[in-house]
């Protein structure tokens, strides 16, 4: 069963609409300097995932399959019939979730900071053993301990605070759900390999959870794809260097509007 999603919907234009799917412990608003820069030209679309921002929250596990459809279902109910998919980190990977589903209502990929692999058996442990520790403890412990690897120790101080307040505000069972989730998640690289539209791989040089030759690889798998190393930033360059991200953004778009 799909969700409503709570979502911002900015602008209008000849540009085709650009959905901006947030990672995991984040929001919508993970996404401003982006929707500021582009709803000038675009179509811009924004939601909360379930269980993060004002979205209902569904407890117990949610698939990356279920974020998807919550997606197509959203735009379907905005009426978009063609739309260039962008995801950072977990968003990166419902994004890749999203290709087979909507089929050729997609124009184009934009995969941020993410990685295609299926999670191995530590992993699934770790991601477990996390999301029962959120269900205990609640987001601040870990919004503390994973501040400096979301974001680089660098980082302008506001960004800072505007993640930690984020992951501080996610409700412990969506975040939860969303990790047990991620644990079962498939291997993307075939789907990757067959994708015929264009797409940008963008990765912070000093991203400690998805390194710059995990990007990389994504880059070599995808047969027609930009990459863009953002320097100076680490796992949410669109917040660290919005300019530079925006940049490179808009080059994209510009090739897909042609």
């Amino acid at each position: 069963m799909t969700v409503s999603l709570a979502y911002e919907d900015r602008g209008a234009g000849s540009g085709v609409p650009l959905l901006l799917v947030h990672g995991h412990p984040f929001d919508r608003t993970m996404w401003t300097p982006q929707i500021e820069a582009f709803a000038a030209e675009r179509r811009v679309v924004a939601p909360d995932l379930r269980g993060y921002g004002a979205s209902p929250v569904v407890p117990g596990i949610t698939p990356l399959s279920a974020f998807a459809a919550d997606l197509e279902a959203l735009l379907d109910r905005l009426e978009v019939e063609s739309v260039v998919l962008a995801g950072l980190s977990m968003g990166g990977q419902i994004v890749m979730e999203c290709h087979d589903r909507l089929g050729d209502r997609v124009r184009g990929l934009v995969l941020a900071d993410t990685f295609a692999e299926p999670e191995t058996d530590e992993g699934r442990r770790v991601r477990n053993a996390m999301a029962d520790r959120l269900l205990r403890e609640g987001m601040r412990g870990y919004a503390d301990e994973v501040l400096h690897k979301m974001v680089a120790p660098y980082a302008d101080p506001a960004v800072q605070a505007h993640v930690h307040r984020m992951m501080t505000a996610a409700p412990p069972e969506g975040a939860a759900a969303a990790l047990r989730g991620r644990a079962e998640r498939p291997d993307y690289r075939p789907l990757l390999a067959r994708v015929t539209v264009p797409a940008l791989v963008v990765v912070g040089e000093d991203d400690e959870f998805t390194p710059v030759p995990v990007a990389e690889s994504l880059h070599a798998l995808l047969p027609d794809s930009a990459l863009h190393v953002v320097k100076g930033a680490a796992h949410m360059p669109n917040l660290e260097r919005p300019r530079e991200f925006n940049a490179a953004l808009a080059a994209f778009l510009a090739r897909i509007d042609a």
